[in-house]
């Protein structure tokens, strides 16, 4: 499966990306327009263990409603910054979600499905993962 990805220069420090898929987002390293590359490298790790954990818990028949990764990151000091150390921590709410589930799904999407955690971690990052869960009313 190849995947393609066009960023144009748009003056100063913004740049267009464009996805194969035809999909736009503003890049600017002042923040003006747009996120900052690395925190749009954040975004595809959450995004990409999201997917994996809502879909592990829909096929496990949880009661879903809601699935929030909030993602927080460190960088070196020195340049390159790369990212030493991310926590994913998962704030999951539903109707008698089985703890034991929830851990699975986090787990199975760390160790085996998410490309990007696997990649960053390969790469020589930290990445822990955390869980909460909220029952729904």
């Amino acid at each position: 499966m190849s995947m393609s990805v066009s960023v144009n220069w748009e003056g100063e420090g913004r740049f267009k990306a464009t996805t194969g898929s035809g999909f736009e987002v503003m890049i600017d390293k002042a923040l003006e327009q747009g996120p900052r590359p690395m925190e749009l490298v954040l975004v595809g790790l959450g995004g990409c263990t999201s997917v994996d954990v809502v879909g592990i818990l829909r096929k496990a028949r949880q009661d879903v409603s809601s699935c929030v990764a909030q993602i927080s990151a460190e960088r070196s000091d020195q340049v390159p910054a790369v990212f030493t150390r991310i926590q994913v921590k998962f704030i999951v709410t539903g109707r008698g979600l089985k703890p034991a589930a929830v851990e699975r799904a986090v787990r199975l999407s760390a160790e085996q499905y998410c490309s990007a955690s696997l990649m960053l971690e390969r790469g020589g990052v930290q990445i822990s993962h955390s869980y909460e869960i909220v029952e729904q009313e």
